[in-house]
C-alpha cells in the first residue's frame, strides 16, 4: 500500500525537480489541474492512468521510486525498450514436447503484470 504522504511528497519534488507549478505540470502530463489538486492535499489518491502519464512524460521518474521511495530520482541511466524473448508462445516449446520440470531451486514466477499504453493492465497470476 502506498503511503499518501510519502507520495504527495514525491510528486512536490517531481514538480520542484522540473520548476512546474501544478497547472504547468497538470498541462504536461494531460490531466486537469484539479487532479493535481486533490491528489496534493490527500483529497484523492492517484489513479493507475495518472501514474502511467507521470512516467510517460518524465521518463526520468522510476516508478519504485515514485511508489515506495526506493531507488533514485531522477534515475540513473538510460532504459532500452525490453527485447521480446519469444516471437510467439510456440517458440518455449512444441507441442508434442512436454513443457520442462522444475528442478530443486528453480524460482516460479507467481505474478505478470501487463501495462497499456491506454492505461489498461492485465495481470496474470500462477
Amino acid at each position: 500500500m502506498i503511503n499518501m504522504n510519502d507520495f504527495v511528497n514525491r510528486l512536490q519534488e517531481i514538480m520542484d525537480y522540473y520548476g512546474e507549478s501544478a497547472s504547468s505540470f497538470a498541462e504536461k502530463i494531460g490531466v486537469q489541474r484539479s487532479s493535481i489538486s486533490h491528489i496534493l492535499s490527500g483529497r484523492n489518491k492517484p489513479s493507475l492512468d495518472f501514474i502511467l502519464k507521470i512516467l510517460s512524460s518524465y521518463p526520468e521518474v522510476d516508478l519504485y521510486w515514485l511508489f515506495n521511495g526506493k531507488g533514485s530520482f531522477p534515475s540513473k541511466g538510460k532504459f532500452e525498450e525490453p527485447k521480446p524473448i519469444l516471437k510467439k508462445e510456440t517458440d518455449l516449446f512444441s507441442i508434442n514436447e512436454t513443457p520442462p520440470t522444475k528442478t530443486p531451486g528453480d524460482k516460479e514466477i507467481e505474478r505478470i503484470v501487463i501495462f497499456y499504453s491506454d492505461g489498461s493492465f492485465k495481470n496474470f497470476e500462477n
